[in-house]
């Protein structure tokens, strides 16, 4: 992996003695190049990042998942994006389709968790306004932190009792049954989870986007082409103005692109 932005005397040097081939990056390496933010005190900050992946034709997924279109460097990004997160925000149709586990504790950041005050693994929290979930998978039952669903006002009872038989966190977060963004990321942050990651889908992404939650984009550039009807990494409304974010920083690996777009 090498850093094609921002290129300073120390990384040119660093590639330059590795040679061309840069080499695979230390999850060290990686951690230090995705750090969150932190407010002016210090103290870690409410940071809403998101992970996607998307073809250069624009397509998220092939035949409804996203591994097709990933690689080995991709998974590491996500892996130590992962690590880095108090929480992970995902929607309801992702959870089925891509199968989702609760996060592991990983031993490689385990020291640096700790003395970040972080549990030994991100929490997982779903977002299902009618809570059509299947509440026996271990995501919900054997997690090692409490998995949270957020939901709305009308989401049935006979669906809430059933989450939180499982063990699952309920947070109403919305009215009737839609899970409002700007709630969500607070009801989020009042539970101590302020370092967030969202890894969509497609739909979720675009209501955070819709209502302006978003702080940073963690976009992977997949060198390969899918044409067909697959969903882009947002969809759902649009803005009425397009929003512009700045290049934070960009990694390259086997033709990958690695970009971190953050708000000006």
């Amino acid at each position: 992996m090498r850093r094609l932005f921002p290129v300073t005397h120390e990384t040119a040097a660093r590639d330059r003695d590795r040679g061309e081939e840069t080499g695979e990056w230390s999850l060290a390496e990686l951690a230090a190049a995705y750090a969150y933010p932190v407010s002016d005190d210090g103290g870690p900050r409410t940071w809403l990042r998101a992970n996607m992946v998307s073809t250069l034709d624009g397509a998220a997924q092939h035949d409804g998942r996203s591994q097709p279109i990933s690689c080995p460097a991709d998974m590491r990004v996500f892996g130590t994006l992962r690590a880095l997160a108090d929480v992970v925000l995902v929607g309801a149709e992702t959870v089925r389709q891509e199968g989702y586990r609760p996060a592991r504790a990983r031993a490689e950041f385990a020291a640096a968790r700790e003395a970040a005050g972080q549990g030994p693994a991100p929490a997982v929290a779903v977002v299902s306004g009618g809570l059509d979930l299947d509440f026996s998978l271990p995501l919900y039952t054997s997690p090692l932190v409490p998995t949270v669903v957020l939901t709305g006002t009308d989401a049935p009872a006979d669906r809430v009792a059933a989450a939180e038989r499982a063990g699952a966190r309920v947070i109403v977060a919305g009215e009737g049954r839609r899970v409002d963004p700007a709630r969500a990321v607070a009801a989020l942050a009042g539970l101590g989870y302020v370092r967030q990651l969202t890894e969509g889908g497609p739909r979720l992404l675009g209501q955070l986007v819709a209502a302006d939650v978003l702080d940073e984009l963690c976009l992977t550039l997949s060198p390969m082409l899918t044409a067909g009807g697959a969903q882009r990494i947002a969809g759902g409304p649009g803005v009425s103005v397009p929003r512009r974010f700045a290049l934070a920083s960009l990694l390259e690996e086997d033709g990958f692109l690695f970009g971190r777009y953050c708000r000006p």
